[in-house]
């Protein structure tokens, strides 16, 4: 039997970088786990992008196959058996669709929210991905030009995009690990990026300052197929 819980496509990656205070992402931290730097630099980042193809269990669901996604997250590494795993830990992610925010809730306590979404994507050109809030529009967005590279791994870009391992603090306080697997993503340099929303409301007020900063970094990811396994309680 698989351990493959869901299948898709993620395409189109924005992620649009801010540096942080590490002491602002310590609560997030899930127990087993520490805080991954870039050059000495802690990263908090903001990432749309599109999930197509979606199945899970390897069955298409009517309805959910297609749809777009933001989450704020940041990057933290675990010790195992002599090797340095590296993940990523979702502070909040936003779908338009409210039984795949319920899933994740209820089988990874992820902390997933539904709101009406929409995107527009075009490359080269302007990317932004968008969700109503509070009633209005809100969104994350840059212009992306020049030809797509594939970054080398000592670079912000692969620190940034190449993490294959998810964690997620539990109610208890333990910890989920699971892993993600797909092949390392062309990027595109991407100009103007932006943040336009209620960070407070949406985020909470420890996040004002850092996302009200202008992003130290932005690039687009093409993205690919990808597989998400099965979690396991560390």
């Amino acid at each position: 039997m698989s351990d493959v819980f869901l299948e898709a496509e993620w395409r189109d990656l924005l992620m649009v970088n801010f540096e942080v205070d590490p002491a602002l992402l310590h609560p997030y931290v899930p127990a087993g786990t520490e805080l991954d730097t870039f050059g000495g630099r802690t990263l908090l980042s903001v990432v749309g992008f599109r999930f197509l193809r979606t199945r899970v269990l390897g069955v298409p669901v009517p309805f959910h196959r297609h749809f777009d996604e933001v989450n704020l997250r940041f990057y933290v590494v675990r010790k195992r058996a002599g090797e340095w795993l590296k993940g990523v830990v979702f502070v909040k992610e936003i779908v338009p669709k409210r039984a795949i925010a319920w899933i994740a809730r209820e089988l990874y306590n992820e902390n997933y929210v539904a709101m009406p979404m929409r995107s527009a994507v075009a490359v080269p050109g302007r990317v932004e991905y968008t969700w109503r809030h509070g009633g209005r529009w809100e969104a994350v967005s840059a212009r992306v030009g020049g030809d797509p590279w594939l970054p080398t791994a000592d670079s912000e870009e692969a620190f940034v995009s190449e993490h294959y391992w998810g964690y997620v603090r539990q109610r208890d306080g333990g910890t989920i690990e699971y892993q993600v697997t797909h092949p390392t993503w062309r990027v595109y340099r991407c100009e103007d990026p932006a943040l336009d929303g209620q960070v407070a409301a949406l985020y909470g007020d420890q996040f004002v300052d850092a996302l009200s900063s202008r992003p130290v970094s932005a690039f687009l990811a093409e993205g690919s197929e990808v597989s998400v396994h099965h979690g396991r309680r560390l």
